[in-house]
């Protein structure tokens, strides 16, 4: 089981909250699966804003941090642009295999999506598209790998608890 922290990155969400639909639908998905969504926020297109609550997930104890929204080429997507500032180690075949999933579902801009996943310390941060399906997709290839991915950002050999 993991603790989950959630950033919603949406204007129109933030001005109001009863548009998420990425929230109610992770935390249950994530319930689902025996891990836990201990933060959940929204934040403006603002970098400020943006970075603040990032950290705010790590601080509240979230081993991995979902960031949704700014991964696409537009001058207001910064989501992606932050996260990889804050990492120790980009993992390029989480944004590779969540391209290739979204291509195999007929959403041919997923080329142009920067979706991507690091690692900060022994934390995992991941930045999927803001759209409720993008978040969905990143969120289930996440499940299937975020237990070991975890064990060994702190640390573990393979095969070792």
């Amino acid at each position: 089981m993991a603790r989950w922290g959630l950033v919603v990155t949406s204007d129109r969400v933030k001005a109001d909250p009863s548009l998420d639909r990425i929230t109610p639908a992770l935390r249950r998905m994530l319930a689902e699966n025996g891990h836990e969504l201990a933060y959940a926020a929204v934040a403006g297109n603002d970098p400020v804003e943006i970075l603040y609550r990032l950290a705010e997930a790590l601080y509240k104890g979230a081993e991995v941090v979902l960031v949704t929204g700014g991964t696409g080429p537009s001058p207001r997507d910064v989501s992606a642009d932050l996260a990889a500032r804050l990492c120790d180690r980009v993992l390029p075949g989480v944004g590779e295999e969540f391209r290739r999933r979204s291509l195999e579902q007929g959403v041919a801009n997923a080329v142009l999506s920067r979706a991507m996943a690091c690692s900060f310390r022994d934390r995992l941060i991941v930045v999927s598209p803001g759209n409720p399906d993008a978040a969905k997709l990143m969120a289930e290839l996440l499940l299937g790998v975020v237990d070991h991915a975890l064990h060994q950002l702190r640390g573990h050999r393979h095969g070792e608890r």
